[in-house]
């Protein structure tokens, strides 16, 4: 698979004015997006939000400390950011992804195998 880091654009999204009332839970629409090309020349076609909004909805719902209304919170920085840690490591070194049919870190080649949870929970401990 060829690299390609030097092609970067950005897609910046407005959205209405939040409604205010019984809707006020459900996402604001997109009136307008912007792309920019950052570096490169990468296709204005596949200029998106969409893997990072992928994984932001992945983060949400594996933590349920980013999900609103919740009272599962960090209290602490350190907390907080141990916990995204522990999620980007199962997700990258233990959970197998159907469509990789593999974990990311072994399609990058940072491993050759799949980790098990005994193993991630050695590795991070001090």
């Amino acid at each position: 698979m060829l690299f390609r880091a030097h092609r970067y654009g950005q897609a910046v999204k407005f959205y209405e004015a939040e409604p205010i009332g019984a809707g006020r839970y459900s996402p604001p629409r997109v009136i307008k997006q912007e792309k920019t090309v950052i570096a490169g020349r990468p296709d204005q076609r596949h200029i998106s939000t969409s893997m990072v909004e992928r994984q932001n909805l992945t983060m949400r719902m594996s933590m349920r400390r980013f999900t609103r209304l919740t009272n599962a919170f960090s209290k602490k920085l350190e907390n907080l950011e141990a916990a995204v840690a522990l999620h980007f490591a199962h997700y990258n070194f233990v959970r197998m992804h159907k469509t990789l049919r593999c974990t990311p870190a072994m399609a990058a080649g940072v491993s050759d195998r799949l980790w098990s949870l005994e193993e991630l929970v050695h590795r991070t401990s001090n």
